[in-house]
């Protein structure tokens, strides 16, 4: 049984690579008002410790909430550099890591076996976010002395926000933080999925979205058709049959599975599931850092919603339609 168990992951892994290459560093439009930082986060991963890439993106004032930005399976961080500018352009304070694609003890981004205690080891992260000494805030006082911004705090708010394997990942890290860390779930404001895509093995996606359905945490989505790199859209069809509220996010219409990548997404994930267009990518950084901002505000913007006039003006010329 466990041979036919690895044999199983194994094809997966090989699978999942054909359709998701390894990422590459490319570089994004930088923008002057952000700071941005690269050190290494620890993350318990069975009896070791993980050192994982990341990159945090300090705004020019004060942060108005933490965000995780997660990306997709065989990915790395510097493929979000894009939107994580977009997101700290606007006043959040981004942290981005790299988690593994494949490891012996199952560390995984992806559930290609059982990822469920690397995933509730990234919830730790966020639970214990407020204790300095902590995994998360040694990471954070090491980028912030890089950055020169030792005047900044950790933000009390966080919204979490995930593309692909990433937008399966955020909503069970985020169960796991309402089940076992309810302090800091409490501070979660909001969750974003960017085209997520179910694992090939187990239910996460589901399981979490289902018992997330009757928090009252926002949770909204920005997703491309159903086409081979969002596996025939397997992630919406969860979201809709999980969720039951009135506005879930949009559809874009032409869009890529990568369209969350944006001007930082490498060059063999555009070959692989096609070049995201300027006006896919406009449309899902103003909307989702929009709805963020709402998220910790607790305010609504009308123009980034159904009825509103950037909204409907994107419905109006074909870019999306409503997930609902």
């Amino acid at each position: 049984m466990r041979i036919r168990t690895l044999l199983a992951a194994a094809a997966a892994i090989v699978a999942a690579i054909a359709v998701y290459p390894p990422l590459t560093s490319t570089n994004a439009h930088a923008d002057a008002t952000v700071t941005k930082v690269s050190n290494k986060v620890e993350i318990r991963c069975a009896f070791t410790t993980l050192k994982q890439s990341s990159d945090w993106y300090f705004p020019s004032g004060t942060p108005k909430g933490l965000l995780w930005l997660q990306h997709g399976f065989a990915g790395a961080n510097d493929a979000m550099d894009d939107t994580a500018r977009k997101f700290a352009a606007q006043g959040f304070l981004v942290f981005a890591p790299t988690l593994p694609t494949a490891n012996v003890f199952g560390c995984t981004l992806e559930n290609l076996g059982n990822n469920t205690d690397f995933l509730h080891n990234v919830a730790d992260l966020f639970g214990k976010a407020a204790d300095s000494g902590d995994k998360l805030g040694r990471s954070f006082a090491d980028a912030k002395q890089k950055a020169g911004r030792t005047d900044v705090t950790m933000p009390t708010a966080m919204v979490f926000a995930g593309h692909s394997a990433g937008g399966e990942a955020v909503p069970f890290v985020a169960q796991e933080l309402r089940s076992d860390y309810g302090g800091a779930f409490a501070k979660l404001r909001g969750v974003i999925l960017y085209d997520p895509v179910k694992s090939f093995v187990g239910n996460n996606l589901s399981s979490s979205l289902n018992h997330l359905n009757n928090a009252t945490v926002p949770i909204l989505a920005v997703t491309a058709p159903p086409y081979s790199c969002n596996r025939d859209g397997a992630g919406e069809k969860v979201l809709l049959d999980q969720l039951d509220r009135s506005f879930l996010g949009v559809r874009l219409t032409s869009g890529s599975h990568v369209d969350a990548e944006g001007a930082s997404a490498p060059g063999p994930d555009k070959t692989a599931c096609g070049a995201p267009q300027s006006k896919n990518v406009e449309a899902l950084q103003k909307l989702s850092v929009a709805w963020a901002g709402d998220f910790v505000s607790g305010t609504t913007s009308p123009d980034y919603y159904p009825g509103g006039g950037y909204y409907e003006g994107l419905k109006s010329a074909g870019t999306l339609t409503t997930l609902s």
